[in-house]
């Protein structure tokens, strides 16, 4: 069985999307999910979100609309965005990173459209999950720690955006790459044709000062 990373971060509509189609990946693999904070690799990169920027957020949010529909996947916009998603992320960390688990947290805000940041709705999930004193748990050293770890070893391989998948140290960024992963799965061999060879070594052109 192939193990795949899945590098993934709450505040990102696409993980969401991503998510919701594993189940049009091969079946002999095991995702294996990796919660990052997104905000640590805009900051490494020194670059904006895409919700970040006025018209791309508005094209960013028609295009989430627009994929949901094609995929008849069920979606409801949070009231805002970008939200906080430090403590999803450690929720997430608590859980062990239960895809299950994963899933109804990505339910509650994108399927069910609730607000990250309300806290009436943050103590209806501790009791969804059946977690008493949910803010001191997920506020544990090592919890802090790993979350802060897992970023930077996104960081250190080169992982730019969420999501990502990682297999074979070949990244696949976006859940618009999934149809380009299960090629890959089927056949590694894609990537050395001498098409790709030559895509790998494009010279970097002019640059902005």
């Amino acid at each position: 069985m192939k193990k795949i990373d899945w590098y993934f971060d709450f505040i990102s509509p696409f993980a969401y999307l991503a998510l919701k189609r594993f189940n049009t990946l091969p079946k002999d693999i095991e995702i294996n999910p990796i919660p990052i904070l997104f905000a640590g690799l805009l900051n490494h990169y020194d670059t904006k979100g895409p919700a970040e920027i006025e018209r791309m957020r508005q094209y960013t949010f028609r295009h989430i609309v627009w994929l949901a529909e094609q995929f008849q996947i069920p979606l409801t916009l949070p009231p805002a965005h970008p939200f906080n998603p430090l403590k999803y992320l450690r929720l997430s960390l608590l859980l062990e990173n239960d895809l299950k688990s994963i899933e109804t947290i990505f339910d509650f805000i994108w399927k069910d459209g609730q607000s990250a940041e309300d806290a009436s709705n943050w103590e209806k999930l501790a009791i969804d999950f059946s977690i008493s004193d949910i803010d001191s748990k997920i506020s544990q050293q090592h919890i802090k720690d790993q979350l802060m770890s897992n970023t930077q070893q996104a960081v250190d391989l080169g992982i730019f955006g969420v999501p990502t998948f990682v297999v074979d140290e070949e990244m696949f960024f976006g859940q618009d790459s999934m149809e380009f992963l299960t090629s890959y799965l089927q056949n590694p061999e894609i990537l050395k044709s001498q098409a790709m060879r030559s895509a790998d070594i494009l010279p970097e052109g002019i640059t902005r000062k």
